[in-house]
């Protein structure tokens, strides 16, 4: 069963149907053929797989999130975001280069969304590194690889789809603190290379700002910094939940970019709200589908037939987290990690819970290949995204990657040998 489906997904995709296509009408395909004459019935079960599907209230986070970021990439936080950053580090050599990780990372507190921090980020700050001397495969390699943090810090899309995929009372917020510390840690080492790759290239250095003018930016960027302390901080105290935080997180942007900042008028919010809905729409159905997916796959016991044939009787945990990381990386490299995340998160949940891993460091391990494969050739979803934004070549745009994705992979076995690094915050 699992040869047939995976035939006919195949097939939808060489067809080019978009990716929901064929998580929905492969199951279905698949069911009628080995089981057609229970048409009825399997019609019953597959509408209802696909309402249980989107009915979780976790769900209820991902829109809102998006919202929030969608209004805040339409005003002027990430240029605010910029300026605070670039004030006290642009000056220092490779400071331009930390300044763009930085902001990825302040900016990916914010969205929780890869894509999202390519487009806000990527847009200004590789016109500042062109002018300081960086090459315009380095600067966007530097960028494309720095919103990976995006996927790692709260409000992570990624996380959210991880809990609802791997069911048995993941929380949320819990995800949410683990992922700060490796979000820092992919933070800190691009932020080293950065200053070594610009001394060895002897890169200019740019002007000092006053005290006079961080002050300033200060002020402008205070408000926007308030945004993921508010949002993690508030999780963390237990002041409200992750679906609660994200629709603070909407009132804080429109309160922000319309009422105090006064970027975007409030007759362009239904043009925004409709652009949310459309990527929400999409989001849901993948959700929907994966739903599906996946009981087609607990109902023919593939779950059970994979693990057994690649991982054996009785794994170790370490020899789990690297076929989970193996698998996810390689995944994410070819198909959009919200896909990867809901198919393969359900196959590996039981295998990792047999050998004692903990869910919520599966779950950082999870996400963070899926960060690391959205950005990785050849399919890498954020190397097209930076493409269509910078209308540059696809080769041109991964020519200067491998140094970043080495050095993400070595973070991806560190976080593996070392779970407190995911689990510290938590416990």
């Amino acid at each position: 069963m699992l040869a047939t489906l995976l035939s006919i997904m195949i097939v939808f995709l060489f067809l080019n149907f978009p990716m929901m296509i064929p998580l929905i009408l492969g199951p279905l395909l698949v069911m009628f053929i080995y089981n057609g004459d229970k048409l009825d019935l399997l019609m019953n079960t597959f509408m209802k797989q696909l309402l249980t599907g989107i009915e979780s209230p976790v769900l209820l986070c991902v829109p809102l999130f998006i919202f929030a970021a969608d209004i805040m990439t339409a005003g002027k936080t990430s240029q605010r975001l910029l300026d605070f950053v670039g004030s006290f580090i642009g000056h220092i050599r490779g400071g331009y280069a930390v300044t763009t990780a930085a902001s990825c990372t302040m900016f990916g507190a914010i969205s929780g969304s890869t894509q999202a921090t390519v487009v806000a980020i990527g847009r200004p700050m590789r016109e500042r590194l062109l002018k300081n001397g960086y090459k315009d495969s380095s600067a966007m390699a530097l960028i494309i690889n720095s919103s990976d943090v995006a996927l790692l810090i709260p409000p992570s899309i990624g996380m959210i789809i991880y809990a609802l995929a791997a069911g048995q009372g993941v929380s949320v917020g819990d995800l949410f603190i683990a992922g700060i510390i490796p979000g820092l840690i992919v933070f800190l080492a691009f932020a080293i290379y950065s200053i070594i790759y610009a001394k060895v290239k002897n890169l200019p250095l740019a002007p000092k700002a006053s005290w006079k003018e961080r002050f300033h930016f200060f002020k402008k960027a205070l408000l926007p910094l308030g945004f993921p302390v508010l949002i993690v901080g508030g999780i963390y105290q237990g002041w409200f939940t992750p679906v609660e935080a994200s629709g603070i997180s909407v009132l804080y942007a429109l309160i922000l970019e319309v009422l105090i900042f006064r970027t975007i008028p409030f007759t362009r919010i239904p043009k925004i709200a409709l652009s949310t809905g459309l990527v929400t729409s999409a989001v849901f159905i993948l959700v929907a589908g994966g739903q599906m997916f996946t009981w087609v796959l607990g109902y023919a016991r593939i779950p059970q037939q994979i693990t057994e044939a690649v991982l054996g009787t009785d794994p170790s945990q370490l020899y789990v987290l690297a076929i989970v990381s193996i698998f996810f990386f390689i995944g994410c490299m070819f198909v959009d990690p919200i896909v990867v995340i809901l198919i393969l998160t359900p196959i590996f949940v039981p295998a990792a819970q047999s050998a004692g891993i903990d869910l919520i460091h599966l779950g950082i391990i999870i996400t963070f290949q899926a960060a690391l494969g959205s950005a990785t050739p050849p399919f890498g979803v954020d190397i097209f995204t930076a493409s269509a934004v910078f209308k540059k070549p696809y080769l041109e745009v991964i020519k200067s990657t491998p140094p970043y994705i080495a050095m993400l992979l070595v973070i991806g076995v560190l976080l593996i040998l070392f779970p407190q690094l995911s689990l510290a915050l938590i416990n």
